[in-house]
């Protein structure tokens, strides 16, 4: 059984569908091109807002904390660079070493750091919620 107008109905709404999917697809070809993030060197300081995440380790593994400072974009030093991003990383996951570097870095959970970087990769592994994997690092106080 067929409804009376069925043809008229369908055009209508093909018809609406092309009318409101035109202005997005406009309005992404008129955004701004990005621009890659300022290069970070071994040795310079990262700072943006901190968080925590609790990650299960191994398969039956306790949790534990892991740190995550989200900035600005950030090229990293070849061969690195971009790491496939169009404008760089702008979320670093901090990897703590011992108890002692977890526990400096719980107070400031959710505030504004800053970390002198002095090592920093890609994230490869499936596991890594960030884009970046700084393993060397150390926290700079301000006085």
């Amino acid at each position: 059984m067929t409804k009376r107008r069925f043809a008229g109905r369908l055009a209508f709404a093909v018809f609406m569908t092309a009318v409101c999917a035109h202005p997005s697809a406009s309005a992404q070809q008129t955004e701004p091109v990005a621009k890659p993030g300022k290069l970070i060197n071994m040795g310079e300081v990262l700072s943006g807002e901190l968080n925590t995440m609790k990650v299960r380790g191994g398969k039956k593994g306790k949790k534990t904390a892991s740190y995550q400072i989200t900035s600005e974009p950030r090229r990293l030093p070849p061969p690195n660079g971009l790491c496939n991003l169009e404008t760089g990383p702008e979320t670093f996951q901090l990897v703590t070493t011992s108890d002692a570097q977890a526990a400096q870095l719980k107070g400031f959970v959710g505030k504004e750091i800053s970390v002198k970087v002095d090592e920093v990769s890609c994230a490869q592994d499936a596991g890594q919620m960030s884009e970046a994997v700084i393993t060397k690092w150390s926290v700079v106080t301000k006085h």
